[in-house]
């Protein structure tokens, strides 16, 4: 690539700004333009449920780069702007006020949004969703003031800031429509493990309810109307009910789409001069061998190295296995490898289930790692992932046993 070649970012994120930060890093010297929607510079997501409601960290503490770091690497941001459309035809993507700007690459890099609750009331003041740092604020400002907090959805998203309320002092009835929270993450004996986190620490946990209705009065959120009818008074509510894939300007353009951003094993989309990275990339994983879209920090912090190289014709295969984590009162969680919900299953436990130091394993038919979750329990991610990526069955009695190295 010379310096007259043009490369464009759409989106704002960590993986907007770490494919800045790639593409300089691997000797690109020509025009790079990061689009972003929002008016503050890239910044990490998961402080925004954990350190930031928890008031131990500010905006600049996770912030990725300072300002001054573009300006020294000739990178130009458009704060506050969109993409509004693509011309694959002519290699243009839209902007809001009507013009124009020219691309020989370009990466979407556009994130996901907040599902919304389709039931009366959803829009009502004093619903809260979260997403951006305005959302954080807005629930810290909360906790000062409300007396009880209703939480729809038992995800990571709901589970956490649960635990910043509960840190505030602040009472939470947390509504989940499976058999116990992080069902569909975890299964149902290790969703058992943080419904019993969170009831030890007074959350009022309540499973295999469905809300029919958002209570408002004077325009603001009273509380919440349940299916059977029960009313649950509330100063607060967060909807927590999972994240939409902005994928639509993929799709108006043209590229592949199901669900995310089809890519190959090299994050590249249906359109040879696109790249798709982050929450919105559904990657034909070389190692899990399937197809796998993953909303977690991880893929945004990791695959634009790669994305960066396929952008400039440098060959580069992603194929970190999937990793997330979590901290909830005195739990910590590392989580690596990934399960789909229609595989055939078995939970092994090394460790102590109950004072919840433990590592849990799961496997196959076949006896082979899938994936591993450690909770306080440090130092054991590269030996999970040695685990999973040789791809050999294990004796289940062993990998139960802490005195048998992993």
């Amino acid at each position: 690539m010379t310096t007259a070649s043009r490369f464009i970012i759409a989106g704002g994120g960590l993986a907007a700004a770490k494919l800045a930060e790639a593409l300089r890093s691997n000797d690109f010297d020509g025009h790079v333009t990061l689009i972003s929607a929002e008016e503050k510079l890239p910044y990490e997501r998961p402080p925004l449920s954990k350190e930031h409601l928890l008031g131990k960290k500010s905006l600049t503490d996770f912030t990725v780069d300072p300002a001054q770091w573009y300006r020294d690497h000739n990178i130009e941001v458009l704060l506050g702007t969109t993409v509004t459309s693509i011309d694959r035809t002519t290699k243009t993507v839209a902007l809001p006020d009507g013009t124009t700007l020219s691309y020989d690459k370009l990466a979407l890099a556009t994130g996901s949004r907040p599902r919304r609750l389709p039931v009366p009331g959803s829009d009502a003041e004093g619903v809260y969703t979260l997403r951006y740092i305005e959302d954080s604020d807005a629930l810290l400002a909360m906790f000062g003031s409300a007396r009880r907090l209703v939480v729809i959805g038992g995800g990571w998203i709901g589970l956490e800031v649960t635990a910043a309320a509960r840190a505030a002092g602040v009472e939470v009835v947390v509504l989940e429509a499976e058999s116990v929270p992080l069902k569909s993450a975890l299964g149902p004996e290790m969703g058992a493990v943080f419904a019993d986190l969170h009831r030890e620490h007074g959350v009022d946990l309540r499973c295999e309810v469905r809300v029919a209705e958002i209570l408002v009065a004077d325009g603001s959120a009273t509380g919440v109307r349940l299916d059977d009818d029960t009313r649950i008074d509330a100063d607060a509510v967060l909807v927590a009910v999972g994240a939409r894939p902005n994928i639509e300007l993929a799709a108006d353009a043209g590229l592949a789409t199901e669900g995310g951003v089809l890519v190959d094993e090299s994050l590249a989309t249906s359109d040879p001069d696109i790249v798709a990275v982050g929450d919105i990339a559904d990657q034909l994983h070389p190692v899990i061998e399937r197809r796998i879209r993953v909303e977690h920090w991880a893929n945004a912090l990791n695959q634009p190295e790669v994305a960066a190289k396929t952008m400039l014709g440098k060959p580069a295969v992603y194929d970190r296995l999937p990793y997330f984590f979590t901290d909830q009162y005195d739990l910590g969680m590392e989580y690596t490898g990934a399960v789909s919900p229609r595989q055939d299953t078995r939970v092994v436990v090394r460790g102590d289930l109950g004072k919840r130091e433990f590592v849990a394993f799961w496997l196959d038919s076949g006896n082979r790692v899938l994936a591993g979750m450690n909770v306080n329990v440090w130092d054991v991610t590269d030996r999970i992932k040695q685990l999973i990526l040789s791809g050999a069955a294990v004796d289940p009695d062993q990998l139960a046993d802490p005195a048998a190295p992993l």
